[in-house]
């Protein structure tokens, strides 16, 4: 997202079933006709949803569409992160996200590669400039990070090793994002920094996961949601202009694009970027 018009990007999981697969074409092809640079498809902990991982990215591929797929270290080895690699280079894929994981539940071993910046570092090892790399960025930090400094650091070693740009975990804090920018231009770091905007697709689940992840939702955005009740229409009306008003300020106020997280439906997305003009 290097363009001076900024864009946008789309992020998808694997759908589990063949319906929910049919389901996403078709969110596929909506959204496809506003142009996004690219479809980005999550890899679960540890490799989990590998095979629905592909399937969905070669889908995507074959329909002439931008793919970047997820790719996490943490419970693989070398060899396995190379032979995905591989795969994707032979299919003719450009963009790869490159993130540590979590470790799935009930598994010990860490894997060979413990860290993003090392995943990083062998992307390029192994298949030179072919990808262009995506990697996380923090703006209200890491929960597992000991301190804003150490997390800043942790994210430089990533660029240092070689990523191309970021994206971010989403928020609604304008401020956050660009506190987090200026601390990283501060430190040399001038990869661009792709906010990431997850829409109020359901509040009470976005609210419930943002408390898990650290993602902060403003006390007057959870006290307006929850006074519409059931009032689904008002929810989603307050909900898009929220969206649309974040999004419009970081891009006026110079974010290289946006990324959105759709959860696989289309509607919410499309209304944002059409009212946006992106």
């Amino acid at each position: 997202m290097t363009c001076n018009k900024p864009g946008f990007s789309v992020e998808f999981f694997p759908p589990q079933t063949p319906e929910g697969m049919e389901k996403l074409r078709a969110v596929r092809t909506q959204l496809a006709r506003l142009g996004p640079e690219f479809f980005s498809v999550t890899y679960g902990a540890g490799g989990s949803t590998r095979d629905r991982t592909f399937d969905t990215v070669f889908d995507i591929q074959r329909e002439g569409l931008p793919a970047a797929p997820h790719l996490s270290c943490i419970g693989s080895t070398r060899e396995s992160i190379g032979e995905i690699l591989d795969q994707y280079r032979a299919a003719g894929i450009r963009r790869i996200v490159a993130l540590r994981g979590d470790l799935p539940s009930g598994m010990a071993d860490p894997g060979e590669l413990r860290y993003a910046n090392e995943l990083v570092a062998f992307i390029r090892e192994r298949t030179g400039d072919w990808f262009t790399i995506e990697v996380a960025a923090y703006p209200e930090y890491h929960p597992q990070a000991r301190s804003p400094l150490d997390d800043l650091l942790n994210f430089r070693r990533k660029v240092e090793a070689g990523a191309d740009a970021a994206i971010t975990q989403y928020f609604y804090n304008a401020e956050a994002y660009e506190a987090f920018v200026d601390a990283c231009r501060g430190r040399d770091i001038d990869i661009p920094i792709v906010p990431g905007i997850m829409p109020f697709h359901n509040f009470s689940k976005i609210a419930r996961f943002s408390d898990a992840c650290g993602a902060e939702i403003p006390r007057w955005i959870r006290r307006k949601m929850e006074s519409f009740g059931d009032d689904a229409a008002s929810v989603r009306a307050f909900g898009l202009d929220v969206i649309t008003a974040l999004c419009r300020r970081l891009l006026d106020r110079g974010a290289p694009g946006l990324h959105f997280y759709s959860l696989n439906q289309a509607g919410l997305t499309a209304e944002i970027v059409e009212r946006l003009g992106l």
